[in-house]
């Protein structure tokens, strides 16, 4: 059972990126799919969920309107697309897969800064 994050790296305020997790050691389209993050000296915080099929989604009121999550069951991957950012976005970022089991992945460093 494995989750790996990518995506992550260093971006200027207002700018863009995706995250995206791919899995491998379950059935990925029966679990519903989450990330989180944990910005420096902080604990986890939740970001964002969506469910085996795709719906409904929910998102963390910080995160709303700026981040949607989506998933490609076909790929056995989940993707947190991430506009608007804003320097207290800066963390490192995990997905999560809930059902069966629930593993985590290792992260991917988000970094907004000039």
């Amino acid at each position: 059972v494995q989750l790996v994050e990518s995506g992550g790296g260093l971006v200027q305020p207002g700018g863009s990126l995706t995250l995206s997790c791919t899995a491998s050691g379950f059935t990925f389209s029966t679990y519903t799919m989450t990330w989180s993050r944990r910005a420096p000296g902080k604990g986890r915080d939740w970001v964002a969920t969506i469910f085996s099929d795709g719906s409904p989604t929910n998102y963390a009121n910080s995160v709303k309107g700026r981040f949607t999550i989506s998933r490609d069951n076909a790929k056995n991957t989940v993707y947190l697309q991430m506009n608007n950012l804003k320097p207290e976005d800066t963390a490192v970022y995990y997905c999560g897969a809930i059902g069966g089991l629930t593993t985590w992945g290792k992260g991917t460093l988000v970094t907004v800064s000039l």
